[in-house]
């Protein structure tokens, strides 16, 4: 957490520090987390070209979210859908976060601006103190960067990303829910499954809090839970299975 500052005050972070202490509480932290280096099993997914024009894959995290992110962005392939990603962070941290997932990764990595053009090969990642939502023009989907009220404490919030590409891309999204504490992006991600998108969350055994995929699990909004060695492979795999529309409508 930040210190407070311009952007917070002991006031607005009370809550939330009271809510991650009693979380940290409860974390588990195996020996070694499954990661896309050391471990034998995980997919290689550089091969397959996806057909991607007018797809879009949705990811939210919080608590030990910046290594699982990094584990599924780096098996997926340079054709992958164009990404928009909501990681629980401070202002000025996003940036550097982003520039590290680029440097690892075949997708092209950055943080997200309002404006943005979302394509295939890009992934874009929520700046912190900001909520990051995805906008349609015609047959393009935009990032949109706004301000507004922390959403379960959080902004950027992983449910005000996923409600929005619920009502923009409807079944042209799958939505990836990974470790986290709270309960930020369950709600979102079964708005992404109501309008036809195919959803995930990562499994107890992986995640280092599994606080957000629990509540995503008990509200019904996961069709699958995967550990997280297998996540990008299923992605890969709902975004082949769906047959996509050619052009949003």
């Amino acid at each position: 957490m930040s210190k407070p500052g311009s952007a917070y005050s002991v006031r607005d972070m009370t809550k939330s520090l009271v809510s991650r202490i009693r979380t940290a509480a409860t974390v588990r932290f195996p020996t070694v987390l499954p990661t896309a280096d050391n471990d034998a099993s995980t997919e290689d997914l550089r091969t397959p070209v996806l057909n991607t024009t007018h797809k879009v894959l949705a990811i939210g995290a919080s608590t030990g979210g910046t290594n699982a992110i990094k584990d599924v962005l780096r098996a997926l392939p340079v054709t992958a859908p164009g990404t928009i990603v909501v990681q629980h962070m401070p202002e000025h941290f996003t940036a550097s976060f982003a520039q590290r997932l680029d440097e690892v990764c075949e997708m092209q990595v950055r943080e997200a601006s309002d404006g943005d053009h979302l394509h295939p090969g890009l992934a874009l990642i929520a700046p912190g103190n900001s909520h990051l939502l995805l906008h349609r023009s015609g047959a393009r989907y935009l990032a949109q960067v706004k301000g507004g009220p922390p959403v379960h404490y959080q902004r950027p919030s992983v449910n005000v990303l996923f409600h929005s590409v619920a009502r923009q891309a409807g079944r042209n999204a799958v939505g990836v829910i990974l470790t986290g504490m709270g309960v930020d992006g369950a709600a979102g991600l079964l708005a992404m499954r109501d309008a036809g998108a195919r959803t995930i969350a990562q499994d107890e055994a992986t995640s280092v809090v599994y606080g957000m995929p629990r509540e995503a699990v008990r509200v019904g909004a996961a069709e699958e839970q995967v550990p997280l060695r297998r996540i990008a492979g299923c992605i890969v795999r709902l975004f082949a299975e769906d047959t996509i529309e050619t052009a949003p409508t």
